[in-house]
């Protein structure tokens, strides 16, 4: 798998152009879904956020279980390990013993920036890790959603002064979503990557996830727990190791 600890897209960049588009009450809801799915489906013992960022969700769901946080860049996770351990690693293997974790979550497109293969072994990987009966959470938007907006651009003027461009084109032949994303500072430094997000229909999402032994649970196309759709703005998946 590639490692992509050098990505200039995961460091400062991504982290200056996150955080501002991200409510405390969005991240409040977020969590509440989290706990609530974890509590009706996974047994006793730690969980795990894979890809945490600066935490947070590990701010909202410390507390009732052990809780800790994944991500490979060192910057987001100098903010999240002052909420919670944290550990700075790859996913094509997790620094976790075999059947260790309860669960895990995996939100905001977190683990579909990896090209196909690559996404298959980080699902082995978190399976490795899972307690038998143990819940991932994948979070995603769903292909047919994307498949309708597959050119977009975007220009912001963040909170502190700084220009957002992004401009972002669907591929329907490989599911992924290609873009570029580019900030210019106030004292006019420029940071620029380019990056991919790879989408899913939800049958497709769950071949993957069966073919390397994960069992359905439940499929949601929202926080409020409603029914998955093609035209929802979120697919939420949740699969037990079996």
């Amino acid at each position: 798998m590639t490692t992509r600890k050098d990505d200039p897209f995961f460091g400062e960049l991504y982290l200056r152009t996150t955080k501002p588009f991200i409510s405390e009450q969005v991240t409040e809801a977020e969590a509440a879904y989290l706990r609530q799915v974890f509590t009706d489906h996974a047994p006793e013992g730690p969980l795990v956020d894979l890809g945490c960022g600066h935490g947070r969700h590990l701010a909202h769901l410390t507390g009732t279980r052990p809780v800790f946080g994944l991500d490979r860049d060192w910057l987001s996770l100098e903010e999240a390990k002052a909420i919670t351990p944290v550990a700075r690693g790859d996913f094509s293997g997790l620094p976790f013993k075999s059947g260790a974790l309860a669960g895990a979550w995996a939100w905001y497109n977190s683990v579909c920036t990896f090209p196909d293969s690559d996404f298959s072994q980080l699902l082995r990987e978190v399976h490795r890790c899972l307690k038998p009966n143990g819940l991932l959470v994948i979070h995603t938007s769903p292909r047919e959603k994307i498949a309708t907006q597959p050119d977009a651009h975007a220009e912001h003027q963040l909170p502190d002064g700084s220009r957002l461009v992004e401009d972002a084109h669907y591929d329907p032949s490989t599911g992924r979503d290609l873009a570029r994303r580019q900030l210019t500072l106030t004292d006019g430094r420029v940071m620029a990557a380019d990056f991919f997000i790879r989408y899913y229909s939800l049958p497709e999402l769950l071949r993957v996830l069966e073919a390397v032994g994960f069992r359905p649970l439940f499929a949601h196309g929202g926080l409020g727990f409603e029914a998955p759709s093609p035209e929802a703005e979120d697919l939420i998946v949740g699969v037990s190791r079996g």
